[in-house]
This record gives structure tokens, C-alpha cells and sequence, in this order.
């Protein structure tokens, strides 16, 4: 099970919380969800997006992502919430030593390591990154254009039967850390603040922490949700997991451990003989 931390806040503008997130590390599943469409009504739709990922978190990720569409169309239809709320997601499902992400909307997820840094491994579904990938903008100007939180889809939008799910997958790497995140933590930090501060505080509780402090010092001008989820452990080989039982004698340790071993023969040999006699 794979060592996470997680947090949500409304942030310092806004009294209600329209984001959401999913921890299950023993079904191995992680999502983000930010709620669109106003008070008690973006907060249902990443509601019933979250319990329709926890209700099933063994099916497929796109397979849920659309699944969690339809069942935010069916609330408004069935006078839930209100008419045009919607959802964005980010989840991640660990696959043993790979991972699969899976998007709609401009939640994002980074992968950090000490040795890349921060890379961002999502697209935003919006129309800047439109303009960015079209080349009507520059990426200098994606963070000050004006219309740079207009997304392109997202889940429960009555002009869609089925939204285009994004999906990477990848291979984990030692120390490795996945970053899920709503939109209110990158409008506030850049790519380098949010690297500084995974590369100061490594353990995944520590660093939502100072994530998290960091936004809201930074303006908190929107709701803030961010999951920090850590590579698998490497397992020692038990040889080499034996050697933090044997004592320094020398600076070999492969010497210690022959000459521990021999202390524990002979010992083990005394003990023979006393009992035999």
C-alpha cells in the first residue's frame, strides 16, 4: 500500500468548498475533483463524481470517468444540484510497479523526483492550452491571459454524450511522487514553488502541509485540493536486509558478517554441547 497524504480547503475568498478528493490506498486509487456551477451545486457534482469512483474503484478508469458523467447529468435532471453544474477530474490507479492517470477538465498531475524535479504529465482540457497548442499564445502568456480558467470539457457538460478521457500510464521509479491537484493550488504557486518545496519536505504529509500553506499565503483565491502520492518502496533483498543486524567490527561489512556469523556458530555450538552434557 503506497504511502499518501491529502488535503482540501476553501481557500480565503469563498465559503464553500466545490473540490473533493478520493483516498483509497488499499484499492489503489486516488482522485481529484473539482465542482463547478456554483453554492450546492459544483460541490454535488464532485460529490457524486467521488462516490461513483468509490463505489466501483476496481473498474476501469475511463470506464468510471464516464460513468461519473452520466450520473451528474442524471442528478440535474433529477433537480439535484442545478442545471450546467459539472466537475473536473484527475484520478490515479497504481498497477504494481506502473500507474495509470486519467483526466477531464484542468485538475493536473506532476510527477517529482529529486533527480527530473517537477514535470507535468497532464494537459489541461482548456481553451489557453487551445491557444498555447495552436500557437495564438505563447506559454509566457498562458498564466496572465484572461480567460485562462475557460475549460474545454468536463464532466456533466449537457453538450457532450460522452467526454474524450485523457489517459497516460507510466513506470514508477525509486523516490518518485505524484502530485494531484485542483487548479486553486497551480494558480497560486509556479511550477518551480511547488518543486522548491517537494524537494525541501520529501515525506508526503510534511509537503501537503507546506502546499497547502503556501497557496493560501499566496492568496487562496479559490478552492485548494492536493493529493501527494509516494512511489512503491523498493524491497531489499534479504541478504543485504541482514546486514542492519550485524555489528560494526571492521569497515567491510561483508568481513562483520563473517565474523558475526562465526560468533553465532560458535555460541550456538556452545549451547549444543551445555545441553547435550
Amino acid at each position: 500500500m503506497l504511502e499518501s497524504s491529502s488535503l482540501t480547503n476553501p481557500g480565503r475568498k469563498r465559503s464553500n468548498n466545490e473540490d473533493c478528493f478520493l483516498s483509497l490506498p488499499e484499492d489503489s486509487l486516488w482522485m481529484v475533483a473539482d465542482g463547478m456551477g456554483g453554492h450546492e451545486a459544483g460541490e454535488v457534482a464532485s460529490d457524486i463524481v467521488r462516490q461513483t469512483l468509490e463505489n466501483h474503484p476496481a473498474g476501469p478508469l475511463d470506464q468510471l470517468i464516464q460513468q461519473a458523467h452520466q450520473a451528474v447529468l442524471d442528478a440535474a435532471s433529477d433537480g439535484v444540484g442545478a442545471e450546467g453544474m459539472g466537475s473536473t477530474i484527475v484520478a490515479l490507479r497504481h498497477l504494481g510497479k506502473h500507474y495509470e492517470i486519467a483526466w477531464v477538465g484542468d485538475s493536473r498531475a506532476y510527477l517529482w523526483s529529486a533527480a527530473e524535479g517537477l514535470q507535468q504529465l497532464t494537459t489541461d482540457h482548456s481553451y489557453v492550452q487551445m491557444l498555447l497548442a495552436s500557437g495564438a499564445i505563447d506559454a509566457v502568456d498562458v498564466n496572465n491571459h484572461p480567460d485562462k480558467n475557460i475549460i474545454t470539457q468536463c464532466l456533466g457538460s449537457r453538450d457532450l454524450d460522452a467526454v474524450e478521457v485523457d489517459i497516460i500510464h507510466g513506470q514508477w521509479q525509486p523516490d518518485q511522487y505524484i502530485l494531484l491537484c485542483s487548479d486553486g493550488l497551480t494558480d497560486e504557486l509556479s511550477d518551480q514553488e511547488i518543486g522548491h518545496i517537494l524537494k525541501h519536505f520529501p515525506a508526503p504529509a510534511d509537503a501537503t502541509r507546506e502546499l497547502m500553506a503556501a497557496a493560501l499565503k499566496a492568496g487562496g483565491r479559490d478552492n485548494i485540493t492536493l493529493q501527494l502520492i509516494a512511489a512503491p518502496r523498493q524491497q531489499r533483498a534479504w541478504l543485504e536486509s541482514l546486514h542492519d543486524w550485524v555489528p560494526i567490527f571492521t569497515r567491510s561489512r561483508g568481513w562483520d558478517t563473517v565474523i558475526y556469523s562465526a560468533a553465532l556458530a560458535a555460541l550456538i555450538g556452545l549451547l549444543y554441547w551445555f545441553v547435550l552434557k
